[in-house]
C-alpha cells in the first residue's frame, strides 16, 4: 500500500469518526433540552406540592382532640 493511500485511509476513517462523534453529540444535546425541560416541570410541581402542603399545615398546628 503507497503512502498516499494510507493517509486517503486514515482520512476516510477519521472522517466517519467525525461523523458518528457528531450524531452523538447531537443525539446528547437533544437529551439534555428534554432533561432540563423535565427537571423545570418536576421544579414547579413539587413547589406548587409545597405551596398546598403549606396551607394544609396551618390547619395542623391546631391542638389535637383529647381522645388522642
Amino acid at each position: 500500500m503507497s503512502q498516499t493511500a494510507a493517509l486517503e485511509a486514515q482520512v476516510a476513517f477519521l472522517e466517519d469518526t467525525v461523523q458518528a462523534l457528531d450524531r452523538a453529540l447531537a443525539l446528547q444535546q437533544q437529551q439534555l433540552l428534554q432533561l432540563r425541560s423535565q427537571v423545570a416541570t418536576l421544579t414547579q410541581q413539587l413547589c406548587e406540592q409545597g405551596n398546598r402542603l403549606d396551607a394544609f399545615g396551618d390547619n395542623a398546628l391546631e391542638p389535637l382532640p383529647p381522645h388522642y
